[in-house]
C-alpha cells in the first residue's frame, strides 16, 4: 500500500510539474534578461541610458515576479528527484546481484563440493 501511495504520489508531482513547465522557462528567460539588464546598467555612463536600463528592469521584474508560483513546479521536480532517488526499498524487492548470490547459484560449485566428497 506504501509504494501505491509512493507512486500516487509521484505521479501528482509529475502532472504538477508538467503543468508549470511554461512558467518555469518564462521564469528562467526573465532571470537571464534581469542579469543582462544590470549589467548593462552598470555600463551605461550616461544618466538617459541607466534611466533606460531601470525602466525596463522594472518592467522585466514585472514579468518575472508573475511568474513566481513556477517555483510550485520546481518542488514538484525535487519531490519527484528525492523519491526516485531513494528507490523501493521493501522486503519484497529481489537482492542484488553480486558475486556471493551469483556463486551459490552455480549448479557447478554444488558438483564439485559433492565430487570431493566422493573421491575422500
Amino acid at each position: 500500500m506504501k509504494t501505491f501511495l509512493l507512486f500516487l504520489a509521484a505521479i501528482v508531482a509529475l502532472f504538477v510539474f508538467l503543468m508549470n513547465v511554461g512558467p518555469l522557462i518564462l521564469l528562467g528567460v526573465g532571470v537571464f534578461l534581469l542579469y543582462v539588464i544590470f549589467k548593462q546598467f552598470v555600463k551605461a555612463t550616461t544618466t538617459g541610458a541607466k534611466v533606460m536600463w531601470i525602466i525596463l528592469g522594472l518592467i522585466v521584474l514585472s514579468m518575472t515576479v508573475s511568474n513566481l508560483f513556477a517555483l510550485v513546479g520546481l518542488l514538484a521536480l525535487y519531490v519527484l528527484y528525492v523519491m526516485f532517488r531513494r528507490g523501493p526499498k521493501e522486503e519484497g524487492m529481489p537482492p542484488e546481484k553480486n558475486r556471493s548470490t551469483q556463486r551459490t547459484r552455480d549448479p557447478f560449485t554444488n558438483f564439485e563440493q559433492q565430487w570431493a566428497e566422493l573421491n575422500k
